[in-house]
């Protein structure tokens, strides 16, 4: 065939990216585009996503994309997280203005979660959404959003999540995707479409959801403002998995048939999302005692995982001591990290205070103090307690992973841009006494660009796009230290104790 370009809009939670992936039948080359840095800001107490800017850097990513002589590129497909969202009047505009997309992190969801299970038991939610609780979810951000500000909500016409939105900007058209409308807590896994039991007892106007998709569906051409911008006039809009975990673990290099156990994922960012790759999902009581998740991946598969703090701890570590003068780039960072000794003070990454503390490294340092450990003084000291707490929660996360299946786990696959982050890997494959495969690294944005090349007839299956994967980019793989087995087990039993 061909050669193809698809360009994948990936768009994380401090920062975004404009791929081109190159697709000559049997190899997949990558070029970055366009690359800047975004986070939720701070308006009036609240944490809020700059829509304009995440809107301008896809714009930018296309304007390059024109320029670029060579193959015109095909498609474009639009990821980001997952759960947060806008609403649009009846005139098809945001409401809300600078406040119109809502971070997951901002405090409006604390307490939600009890306020819910006041008129729903916690049980019927699972049974209805088949989600772990996080106070991040949808649901309980449209009900903070119904008690903070009833308003916005009767003037809503249509709910889009945050890629659901971007697409309508590139052609026009509104939709809900599955494998993102998978992760609200309102959506039925099992029927799949929107929970009318849960929208009805919250009260939640039903009318504002729209149809759901799936990947591969073509939305059609981009909009003409959109295609003036880089000459782009016959770019199609491609619907991929667009919560960016559904794409990251569709990108997965395992051979053998989808939703085969035998392997479980992390996607490894500012969140470390691990488990396996179901082809129903699990709505068992261990899924729900264990408070695991059921999110929708590509192919009409069920992503049965868990959220795990992951990055997230050293991204805030590095920014207060940049805003504290000392410019540390990521190299630097690792380099801190290895110069401490290991497993000597551990956190729980999942406990609340690390949520959005105003500063991380305090944060660290006063829970470890707290827990009568020792307590890291130096950034390498903080460093390393974090990426240890990090590996020791994946590790007993992973051994619950193999609880719900009943299948052993052989290998681990890290994939995403922690995968870069060797002495993490390495942990990982410490704590859980399993081998690692660590990439690729741009996971998203392949899995992102390869549901594109399915959809247009230039990929049979999952299955070849796993196979092209595996021979476009190498791998880096960890063994486990069986010296250490025993520092790792005991550093899991503290942290079991801490969460009593």
């Amino acid at each position: 065939m061909k050669s193809k370009i698809y360009l994948a809009a990936d768009l994380g939670a401090s920062g975004g990216r404009v791929i081109a992936g190159k697709f000559d039948g049997e190899k997949i080359e990558l070029e970055e585009l366009a690359r800047f840095e975004h986070n939720a800001e701070e308006i009036h107490g609240g944490f809020y996503w700059n829509i304009p800017t995440l809107w301008q850097g896809i714009l930018k990513g296309l304007e390059v994309a024109g320029q670029k002589t060579g193959v015109v590129p095909t498609s474009i497909g639009v990821d980001t997280w997952a759960v947060d969202f806008v609403l649009l009047d009846e005139s098809g505009q945001l409401i809300g203005g600078q406040t119109a997309a809502a971070s997951y992190r901002d405090p409006r969801t604390d307490g939600m979660i009890e306020k819910a299970l006041e008129v729903v038991p916690r049980f019927e939610i699972f049974k209805h959404s088949g989600l772990q609780f996080m106070q991040i979810n949808t649901l309980f951000q449209l009900l903070a959003l119904k008690q903070n500000n009833p308003d916005i909500l009767a003037k809503a016409k249509s709910f889009l999540m945050i890629p659901d939105f971007f697409n309508y900007q590139l052609c026009g058209k509104k939709s809900n995707e599955f494998t993102n409308a998978t992760t609200t807590q309102i959506f039925d896994p099992q029927l799949k479409q929107w929970s009318d039991f849960l929208l009805d007892k919250f009260d939640i106007p039903r009318q504002i959801f729209l149809d759901v998709l799936q990947p591969f569906t073509d939305l059609g051409k981009v909009n003409s403002s959109v295609a003036s911008i880089g000459g782009l006039s016959e770019l199609r809009v491609i619907v991929p998995g667009t919560h960016d975990t559904a794409s990251s673990v569709f990108s997965v290099p395992a051979s053998g048939k989808l939703g085969e156990c035998d392997w479980c994922y992390i996607c490894l960012g500012t969140w470390a999302l691990i488990g396996v790759e179901s082809l129903t999902p699990i709505m068992s009581h261990a899924v729900y005692d264990l408070n695991f998740t059921n999110e929708g991946g590509v192919g009409g598969t069920a992503r049965v995982l868990k959220n795990v703090t992951g990055l997230w701890l050293l991204q805030e570590c590095r920014r207060i001591w940049n805003e504290q003068g000392r410019n540390l780039n990521w190299n630097e960072i690792n380099d801190l990290t290895r110069k401490a000794e290991p497993l000597r003070s551990l956190i729980d990454p999942d406990n609340r205070e690390f949520l959005c503390p105003t500063n991380m490294p305090e944060a660290i340092t006063t829970f470890c103090r707290n827990t009568n450990q020792p307590v890291p003084k130096t950034e390498s000291e903080i460093l390393r307690c974090a990426i240890d707490s990090i590996a020791v929660r994946l590790g007993q996360v992973l051994e619950m992973c193999e609880q719900i299946t009943g299948k052993n786990i052989k290998t681990i696959h890290v994939v995403g841009g922690g995968s870069q982050n060797h002495l993490l890997c390495q942990a990982i494959a410490d704590a859980a006494s399993r081998p690692v495969l660590a990439g690729p690294v741009e996971s998203t944005a392949i899995g992102n660009i390869m549901c594109q090349a399915i959809a247009l007839g230039d990929v049979a299956n999952i299955e070849q796009s796993r196979e092209i994967i595996r021979n476009s980019f190498s791998l880096a793989k960890f063994l486990p230290d069986a010296e250490n087995k025993n520092q790792w087990i005991q550093a899991s039993d503290f942290i079991k104790k801490l969460n009593g």
